[in-house]
């Protein structure tokens, strides 16, 4: 391939479901061919590197990083960018498929857009034959189609900060040195990041990803990283709001923190019995401390979960969690 291209595809090779292969293809055969894939595996065993390298054998598009040593999923994504050539990034996983024309439709939208710094589309999540929309639908659905900054939308903030939702201009990544951590919920300062410093955002309304896993976490997770990681992570995106001179966009980060920390509590298998009272109890420090002046919780039985983090009582917490989880519990008919 000579010159650089449009799109950068990043694509961990971890694959404990089998499904590399699939996910490569869907990028491969898309019409839109102005691009080059970046597969990065580390010596693990999870990463299917014969899958990997059989790809960069067929097609010229197709490069393979190849790292040292076990690293966790953001370095894995960090030696992916560092090696893109293109415009644009696109961080894919194992177990991501994209739709059929895509990449042209982020082309043109690109194009229409005069090159932002950042796109915004939709995915969906397939989980056991049912598949719905991802948490930002509604926000994006409400785009009027023209760029903005997210000064104009700060509302953005209370969707989740994936990176797989998104392109992000190389340009931005090296002049901001934007880089994923160590650790558990790599994504969310990086993505934040992004956002506070991007010039011009634009959305694509179309729903371009599809996730074929039930929970959002990568499965490569990190060789040392917690669940107690996501405090750090949203310690530093306030702090960098807090630079970015932004501060009409709090409430919605902390709304959107609030409602991540009472996912991992009702998460199964993220934490353990005697981790729970821990993690919530840093929660609860954490609402009180970035707490906004005037905030208001979100209505109905999501609001009355934000008033029992903030009181602190977590044997309240559990019982109100009780009935749910009974319900949970009962035949669907």
């Amino acid at each position: 391939m000579t010159g650089s291209p449009l799109l950068s595809v990043i694509v961990a090779a971890h694959d404990l479901q089998g499904g590399l292969d699939s996910c490569l293809r869907s990028v491969l055969a898309q019409s839109f061919t102005d691009l080059e894939v970046v597969v990065v595996a580390d010596p693990s065993s999870a990463c299917r590197t014969d899958v990997a390298e059989a790809h960069r054998r067929g097609d010229a598009r197709v490069s393979v990083v190849h790292l040292d040593a076990t690293a966790s999923i953001g370095r894995i994504r960090n030696a992916g960018a560092a090696r893109a050539r293109g415009e644009y990034l696109l961080f894919l996983d194992s177990d991501h498929l994209l739709w059929g024309g895509t990449l042209r439709a982020m082309a043109d939208r690109l194009d229409a857009c005069d090159r932002p710094d950042l796109l915004l589309f939709g995915h969906t999540r397939l989980h056991r034959g049912q598949s719905w929309p991802g948490a930002a639908a509604g926000l994006l659905a409400g785009d009027d189609g023209r760029p903005f900054t997210l000064a104009q939308r700060p509302d953005l903030l209370a969707a989740p900060a994936y990176s797989w939702d998104r392109l992000i201009r190389r340009g931005l990544w090296t002049r901001e040195s934007l880089a994923f951590p160590d650790g558990l919920h790599e994504e969310v300062t990086a993505m934040h990041h992004a956002l506070f410093t991007a010039s011009r955002i634009a959305v694509l309304k179309w729903e371009c990803v599809q996730i074929r896993r039930r929970h959002t976490q990568h499965p490569a997770g990190s060789p040392d990283g917690t669940p107690f990681d996501v405090f750090a992570r949203y310690e530093d995106s306030f702090e960098l709001l807090g630079r970015s001179g932004q501060s009409a966009a709090a409430p919605h980060l902390f709304t959107r923190m609030v409602r991540h920390y009472l996912f991992l509590l009702g998460l199964s298998g993220h934490l353990s019995t005697r981790e729970r009272p821990r993690f919530f109890d840093r929660a609860g420090e954490h609402y009180q401390r970035f707490l906004p002046e005037g905030y208001e919780r979100p209505p109905g039985r999501e609001g009355v979960k934000f008033q029992l983090l903030s009181n602190g009582g977590y044997s309240a917490f559990q019982a109100a969690r009780l009935p749910a989880m009974a319900r949970a519990l009962l035949p669907h008919s």
